[in-house]
């Protein structure tokens, strides 16, 4: 399998009552169709895993392959801190015809690079699927480096990494170490970076509710060779970005979703909604965003 294009971590729809909103579940992956990504995660931190129960997790990866069909590549999501967790959402994953699994760190229990990865060949044993990696130490503690690499590049299930360090320094050991291991940015303000390093992917979850402009971007650099226009696009984007990282990144992707008209609902606890603030701040950011970008895809702005 190849990961080209926008890969989007889609959020989970939450109704009032609490409970996981399965209509409005399959409203936003109809979006995403539509709107033109190139395939879907789920059970990825975006979509608030870590709040949902095993069975809730199961219960949405098999909606989601009713709901997608073959229409796109479907990714699920193995993470867990338990190794047997994370076998378990794997083997689902394979049950139901998911295309590739999304492999992390299991978070808290910092293992070494060695420890983690007899974790993810363990989990890659049991589905023997296609394997995105996802690199997030900021959330699970430890860093997939050198050693991590070398190891699970035994596997030839490997064949992705959602790059979410923030560290140039391993976007340059993969690029020229692990040609292998196909390049995925997850580290939104560094998309073009990735991008000229060879990336033919992007795993954004601001996709959710603008997922036009994000294959603008896409396009631009990875299917034009435009880095002029890329980097246009990339100017209008950077202030959303930076928005979302202020530390209320999940609720201010549900909150875009519902400005596009999409349900969402609330994030679950321990988290808590934007304020009245924020979510104007977010609105004007967004209705900037929109407008600067397809200035730039219709020819009228330049880097």
């Amino acid at each position: 399998m190849k990961f080209e294009g926008i890969y989007t971590p889609a959020i989970t729809p939450i109704g009032q009552d609490g409970q996981i909103d399965r209509k409005g579940f399959a409203a936003v992956l109809e979006s995403l169709i539509e709107a033109g990504v190139h395939g879907i995660i789920i059970g990825g931190s975006t979509g608030e895993y870590y709040a949902q129960s095993a069975e809730e997790r199961f219960n949405l990866a098999a909606l989601a392959k009713d709901v997608i069909g073959s229409r796109l590549p479907l990714v699920v999501g193995t993470g867990a801190t338990r190794t047997e967790d994370s076998v378990a959402f794997a083997k689902a994953a394979k049950e139901i015809g998911a295309d590739a699994i999304l492999v992390s760190s299991p978070p808290y229990a910092l293992p070494t690079e060695e420890e983690n990865a007899v974790h993810a060949l363990t989990v890659d044993r049991a589905a023997g699927l296609p394997i995105m990696l996802y690199n997030y130490p900021a959330r699970m503690g430890v860093m997939m480096g050198d050693a991590y690499f070398s190891r699970v590049s035994e596997s030839r299930n490997v064949v992705a990494i959602k790059e979410s360090s923030g560290d140039m320094a391993n976007l340059h050991l993969l690029a020229r170490k692990y040609p292998n291991i196909a390049l995925s940015c997850g580290w939104d303000d560094q998309a073009l970076e990735f991008f000229a390093w060879g990336a033919r992917s992007w795993v954004c979850a601001g996709s959710n509710f603008l997922p036009k402009e994000h294959v603008a971007l896409y396009e631009a650099c990875v299917i034009d060779k435009n880095f002029d226009k890329g980097r246009a696009i990339m100017k209008a984007m950077l202030p959303l970005m930076d928005f979302l990282e202020c530390g209320k990144f999940v609720q201010s992707i549900k909150h875009g979703c519902e400005l596009s008209g999409l349900p969402a609902g609330p994030v679950r606890a321990p988290l808590g909604p934007l304020n009245a603030n924020e979510k104007e701040t977010l609105e004007t950011i967004v209705a900037t965003l929109k407008r600067d970008v397809a200035q730039v895809v219709a020819g009228n702005r330049h880097a």
